[in-house]
């Protein structure tokens, strides 16, 4: 009998009350694929072609699968069943059972090369029922089609392709091919000495019929019961979806509050290693200051131990004139005249004190002149070296500001994770950027022809 298809029940994915799942290791599946990529196998290049016909957007077919299932024409798939006696004298746990399996088995071995536009993707022999039975899944097509696509699904034109042509209302094409299978099983089960016993209808036996609508039946409570339980997860799913959406929110308004935060230390980090690299700087210069003032320091040293030694040189230069004889005015001779001893005696003496005391006096006058220069210097030193020592507090200070910035961050990546403060300060550089971008004023350029 031909059935409506449902490969999930075929390839027990859910169980009916009439199935045994303690013997679902028994069945055998020959083939179970996806009927969707079979569609794809078959049709994307037809579909291809089709498309690329049309001028008009909306005669183009975006999925060819949903375009059959959703349309009343042609199925997606097909599905038969088959089935050898009944419960009574082919049960599944029988030894007419296994019998049965066995044919079934063989059919099965040379359906699809007998039927090659049928295209099998999903096929199973039931043992976990009462008797035993084949489950064949197929989409039939047709090749060089001359309206729509070039190759299509067709059941009518399949079968036709098959040699079944249609005539009376009960010789459909549909029912010569069932007919015909039906000859081909009968031929099967004589290798295995089983006489069909024709009942003589195309009708369905009415006990199969009410035993199938009752298992769909069966099917349909599950399938609802189960579409029941999905609504109701598809609820909580929304609730925790929107409290998701809550939760994501609070974390955006976190996150923007942490980008601005970052950005902020961001800049405080640049400025701090602009500031570091500027105080490395001034620190070098503060060494070499510091090198020059204590060179100027030994020198002034120097120069002021050559004052003193030129103090105690002029010391002892006035003992001299105290002591020496040169320094001395003599006696006049008994028989010098005043005019002789003056010119003589008194003014040589007078003259070489002239020039003693103008040597000393120029000497002095240097003397006063380099201790002014130096007590000038030596102020200049001290003020520099008080703006320096300014310049070295501010920027320890600075620094010390700098660091408690430094320790913030490390707060900030020990709670949200390095990575995550990374990325904010990576997207908070993007963000700079492209507004640094747009205030940048946009240059115009005029063509003329």
């Amino acid at each position: 009998m031909t059935g409506k298809g449902s490969v999930n029940h075929n390839s027990r994915k859910f169980h009916a009350k009439n199935t045994d799942p303690e013997r679902s290791y028994l069945n055998v599946e020959y083939c179970n694929e996806n009927v969707k990529d079979v569609y794809h196998e078959l049709f994307n290049e037809a579909l291809a072609r089709y498309n690329k016909k049309q001028t008009r957007s909306d005669r183009r077919i975006d999925d060819y699968y949903e375009k059959i299932r959703s349309g009343k024409q042609e199925k997606p798939f097909y599905e038969i069943i088959l089935q050898i006696g009944d419960k009574d004298n082919m049960g599944a746990k029988t030894e007419n059972g296994q019998l049965a399996a066995k044919v079934l088995d063989k059919y099965m071995q040379d359906f699809q090369r007998r039927n090659l536009t049928l295209r099998v993707f999903s096929s199973y022999l039931h043992m976990d029922e009462a008797t035993p039975h084949l489950h064949i899944d197929f989409v039939p097509y047709t090749t060089g089609s001359k309206r729509g696509l070039d190759i299509r699904v067709s059941l009518k034109q399949a079968l036709s392709a098959l040699g079944f042509k249609g005539g009376t209302r009960r010789e459909t094409e549909l029912n010569q091919w069932v007919a015909y299978e039906k000859e081909q099983l009968a031929a099967v089960m004589l290798e295995y000495g089983i006489e069909w016993d024709k009942k003589g209808t195309h009708e369905k036996h009415l006990s199969v019929l009410d035993f199938e609508k009752k298992e769909r039946a069966k099917e349909v409570a599950k399938l609802e019961q189960s579409i029941s339980d999905g609504k109701e997860r598809l609820s909580d799913i929304q609730i925790q979806q929107r409290k998701a959406e809550q939760e994501t929110e609070r974390i955006r308004h976190e996150g923007e509050e942490i980008r601005q935060e970052v950005s902020e230390l961001s800049e405080t980090s640049n400025l701090l290693k602009e500031q570091a690299a500027t105080l490395a700087e001034d620190k070098e210069k503060l060494l070499s200051d510091n090198e020059k003032l204590e060179k100027q320091q030994k020198k002034l040293q120097q120069e002021i131990e050559k004052m003193v030694q030129s103090k105690e040189v002029m010391e002892r230069n006035i003992h001299a004139y105290d002591e020496d004889e040169r320094w001395q005015l003599p006696e006049p001779g008994a028989l010098m005249s005043v005019k002789a001893y003056k010119d003589k005696k008194a003014m040589p003496l007078v003259e070489k004190l002239k020039e003693a005391i103008k040597a000393l006096t120029i000497k002095c006058v240097q003397l006063a002149e380099q201790g002014k220069k130096q007590k000038e210097r030596i102020t200049r030193q001290e003020q520099q070296i008080s703006r320096l020592t300014d310049k070295v507090m501010e920027q320890s200070s600075t620094i010390d500001r700098l660091q408690e910035k430094v320790v913030d961050l490390g707060r900030l990546e020990r709670y949200f994770g390095r990575e995550q403060v990374q990325s904010i300060v990576e997207q908070s550089k993007v963000l700079e950027r492209a507004e640094k971008e747009n205030k940048r004023p946009k240059r115009v350029f005029e063509t003329s022809r």
